[in-house]
């Protein structure tokens, strides 16, 4: 669309508008034009509220001199929808032969005279959309400033949550992003974590932390510089806020130590950070590959006796000293949760009197249990018990040699041991078929991937008794409907998606043949 000129008459200089919105686009720190199309904006509304809300009056500030340009605006048109900003083009071409569809007939206007409520208008306009402008620059300026850390002063208080002056900026703390016992007046300075910045409806919200892992990891890049040029990486972090942390770091190079550094000159590094943090004491830990190396260095300053890694669970077991139980839990087990938090592996800490009483438990059950299946005697059980057999299926199934390699075994006894166990097993799948028969315990469900017939027949005395009710399940709903199963939320889940497979196939099927009908 294209538009006349607009004529000269109508026009009022006011050459202060431009100083105006060139002090006002300084002070927010936003664009001249911005503050120049608000005005305009103000004027056009004050021009409309003059000469009648239905007519298309626009504005126009000249950029370079200041002139204000007022005038009406009426598109030539095929149908007149609107005889107020539209006219037909038989009827423009009496006056304005020149004029093509799609034009305007620009009329100038006079310049208004702003009344006390014109002029109130036009400054709510203004105010308006350059706080708009502002918050478009503010988003602007945050948004890829989450996870750096910034310094602001404490600009009030509201219920406990802080709100920050960050110069060009405010942000929010809340009360829970606040170190316990740390306490804040208006003036303060603070220094805080951004997690996240959100463009809202009242404008960007800027939200800053001081208990964030993260904080700790950057008050260290600060403090020491091996760690901001990238020699000695932090893995990991676990905060109790103000009262402990862990911290975990690797050296990138292997002839410089990881602690040393973070500690620094008689610990004035780790000091200033403890500072920052309100007194927080700070364990620096050096990280290792080795799980089980990284959880005894984790748990410092407890002794270690001895490590069990069940990886399939994600689970540790840590053997300790009698007399390093309470130092290796700490006072209300901080210790163990933040080696656990820093690790990411669950840990559960025995002393050396309860490990060996559960191993004795352990292997008091294992040998009644081969005793009862096998029908052997004791000293044989204990044999099988001692050599690390925990299951009747790894005595039918294991290859004949190693079992006839156990002292006091032979040829003819492997076989035996070997016979006994699949005959058992053999007894005990037809007993658990005719108790799922019983239960009304499906085939799909026996052959479903992942489900053995003991767990079916488990599943069928709670209820779940086909593939589908399996497939309804959620992952830790099965693992607490088969608590002896040693089965990790990974393997639950992945049972429960196999079963859900035949829905996606049905589906698939369905719309080939919906397809092929068509």
């Amino acid at each position: 669309m294209s538009e006349q000129s607009v004529p000269t008459t109508g026009v009022h200089v006011r050459p202060e508008l431009l100083t105006v919105a060139d002090t006002v686009a300084r002070d927010k720190g936003i664009n001249r034009d911005e503050v120049l199309e608000a005005m305009e904006q103000a004027i056009q509304r004050a021009g409309r509220s003059k000469y009648g809300q239905e007519h298309d009056i626009r504005a126009h500030i000249d950029r370079s001199s200041g002139e204000i340009s007022l005038a009406r605006y009426v598109e030539v048109v095929e149908e007149v929808e609107n005889e107020h900003t539209q006219i037909k083009l038989k009827d423009a071409s009496k006056k304005h032969p020149e004029l093509a569809l799609g034009e305007f007939i620009i009329d100038p206007l006079p310049p208004i005279d702003f009344g006390r409520i014109a002029a109130q208008t036009a400054k709510q306009v203004i105010v308006q959309k350059v706080r708009e402008a502002e918050r478009k620059r503010q988003f602007a300026e945050f948004k890829d400033r989450i996870g750096e850390v910034v310094n602001g002063i404490v600009k009030r208080i509201e219920f406990g949550n802080i709100i920050v002056d960050l110069g060009r900026a405010e942000a929010l703390m809340r009360r829970d992003e606040i170190i316990p016992r740390e306490h804040f007046n208006n003036g303060d300075r603070v220094r805080a974590y951004i997690t996240d910045v959100r463009e809202e409806q009242r404008g960007p919200q800027i939200f800053l932390s001081r208990t964030h892992p993260n904080f700790m990891a950057k008050l260290f890049a600060q403090e020491v510089p091996e760690i901001y040029d990238g020699i000695i990486e932090i893995k990991s972090v676990a905060r109790d806020p103000g009262s402990r942390a862990k911290i975990a770091v690797i050296s990138n190079d292997s002839s410089i130590d990881p602690v040393g550094p973070c500690i620094g000159m008689r610990g004035s590094r780790v000091q200033a950070v403890v500072g920052e943090l309100q007194g927080e004491k700070i364990d620096i830990i050096p990280w290792s590959q080795d799980p089980a190396m990284f959880i005894v260095n984790a748990l410092a300053p407890a002794e270690v006796s001895k490590v069990v890694l069940d990886e399939e669970n994600n689970k540790i077991e840590v053997v300790v000293p009698d007399d390093q139980l309470s130092l290796a839990i700490g006072r209300r087990g901080q210790n163990v949760r933040l080696a656990s938090q820093l690790s990411g592996w669950e840990i559960d800490i025995l002393t050396e009197a309860e490990e060996t009483e559960r191993r004795q438990d352990e292997s008091r059950l294992r040998s009644e249990m081969f005793i009862e299946a096998l029908d052997v005697d004791d000293m044989i059980a204990q044999l099988l018990v001692t050599e690390g057999f925990t299951s009747i299926e790894e005595v039918a199934f294991v290859p004949l040699d190693d079992l006839a390699m156990i002292d006091g075994f032979d040829e003819s006894v492997a076989e035996e041991l070997s016979a006994r166990a699949k005959a058992y097993l053999e007894r005990r799948d037809e007993e658990m078929a005719s108790k799922c028969k019983e239960l009304g315990v499906g085939q799909d469900l026996i052959d479903a991937e992942g489900i053995t017939v003991e767990m079916a027949v488990k599943l069928g005395e709670q209820g779940v008794k086909t593939l589908d009710d399996l497939a309804d399940l959620a992952g830790d709903e099965l693992r607490e409907m088969l608590p002896l199963v040693k089965m990790n939320q990974e393997k639950a889940d992945s049972i429960i998606m196999a079963a859900r497979s035949h829905w996606f196939a049905d589906e698939e099927t369905g719309e080939e043949t919906s397809e092929a009908t068509e």
